[in-house]
């Protein structure tokens, strides 16, 4: 009973200081927003939201929540703390964009930035602020609509987006957060209309654009931006690798992964640029990394970090140490999280097929190995390297085939 009643005594006391203490803090931080034109240049805002950034991209959603929610009780008529719980869903999706499971979560944040931020544009002389979360709300809005391959829509929410970023521009003090968008416009305009041709009458409606200028706004935007500088960095990481700057993408996702270490994006893009470039110890150590945080459940650790992950060790285990069985078993688990994701046709699905049919080879189960290869051919897109690979193998096991029938 004693202890009980000293827990719960410390229990009130702490309840009130805290409660004193965040009073002083309201007073103070209410009086320091008085100082600033814009919540963004605050540093008092600035300093409390970034350990709830980090812990964001760090995947304890959780804890991110609840300093989320103590800016919005600060600032209920603000956008900002709608933006930061969409962001906190987008980087729910990130891992596996197949996922459509919180796009109405995100949709609904993202609005309520949108309503919130129209209010205050309507209202305020400097609309250089609202216009920002306009501007950022509709491009992340597009994102979405451009994963789900609604077109229509992601250029519409694109056109809103470019508005507002043209109202933000001349604006010094956030000219390292509106770079985000003119780099990414850039380079994705540009991009967009040679990967998919059937978008060029839409892309024809924008401005044109420059690839190579928009990375460099965006390394700018990575170098030197508060808020926008981890979401440049995420699609840096993207354009080294379609742009075959495998050095740049490591030296990144390698930074990118020590900063968030529960990153499953960043820990991926890691493990796979290591792999690229020839890092063999640190591709297979993070390789077992990302299985172990999948068995344990870790949140954002699923299938494509894992298809990844065990075709890398599988693919060691083949090569490097000859170890025939553990490297079947991962091939197999590569296939597995294929299957799990509904990516039947992606790369590391059809290389571990092949994988499986060369470790048959090496055992001299030619049935087995014909049948890998097979299921290889069926699944690779036409004229790639590994339709290639997968139907000259058939080719050469069934000439052997035919040779063995001949001595006899």
């Amino acid at each position: 009973m004693k202890s009980l009643i000293i827990h719960t005594a410390t229990y009130c006391f702490l309840t009130v200081a805290s409660l004193q203490f965040a009073s002083a803090q309201l007073y103070s931080s209410a009086e320091l927003d008085k100082n600033y034109d814009m919540i963004l240049k605050n540093p008092s805002v600035q300093i409390e939201s970034t350990e709830a950034i980090n812990m964001l991209y760090n995947y304890k959603f959780a804890e991110a929540d609840t300093e989320f929610r103590w800016l919005k009780y600060r600032y209920p008529k603000h956008p900002m703390p709608h933006f930061l719980m969409g962001l906190a869903e987008w980087w729910k999706i990130v891992p596996n964009t197949e996922n459509e499971s919180h796009d109405k979560a995100f949709l609904a944040q993202m609005d309520s930035t949108i309503n919130l931020a129209e209010k205050l544009y309507d209202k305020e002389k400097n609309k250089v602020e609202s216009a920002f979360f306009l501007a950022a709300a509709y491009a992340f809005k597009g994102r979405l609509y451009a994963e789900r391959e609604s077109w229509t829509k992601a250029a519409f929410a694109g056109k809103k987006s470019l508005k507002y970023f043209e109202e933000c521009k001349g604006n010094g003090d956030l000219t390292p957060e509106l770079l985000f968008g003119d780099g990414l416009y850039n380079y994705y305009a540009e991009w967009v209309p040679k990967e998919y041709p059937i978008l060029k009458p839409v892309m024809s409606l924008f401005p044109k654009g420059n690839k190579k200028l928009g990375e460099q706004q965006l390394e700018k935007v990575g170098n030197n931006a508060f808020y926008t500088r981890v979401e440049a960095r995420y699609f840096l990481l993207q354009i080294y690798s379609m742009e075959n700057e495998y050095g740049k993408a490591y030296e990144m996702a390698k930074y990118m992964w020590q900063t968030y270490p529960n990153n499953p994006y960043f820990e991926r893009y890691f493990c796979r640029t290591a792999f690229v470039t020839g890092k063999m110890v640190e591709a297979e150590k993070a390789a077992q990394n990302i299985i172990e945080k999948i068995s344990s459940g870790m949140p954002g650790y699923e299938g494509v970090s894992g298809r990844n992950a065990a075709y890398v060790l599988a693919y060691y285990n083949m090569t490097y140490h000859k170890n025939y069985d553990l490297a079947a078993n991962y091939y197999q688990k590569a296939i597995d999280y294929s299957t799990q994701t509904n990516s039947l046709n992606a790369g590391y699905y059809v290389s571990s097929l092949i994988g499986l049919g060369k470790i048959a080879e090496i055992k001299k189960d030619y049935d087995e190995a014909l049948r890998f290869y097979k299921q290889a051919a069926d699944k690779a897109d036409k004229k790639t390297s590994q339709d290639r690979e997968a139907k000259t193998a058939i080719a050469n096991l069934k000439k052997m085939k035919r040779d063995q029938r001949r001595k006899r």
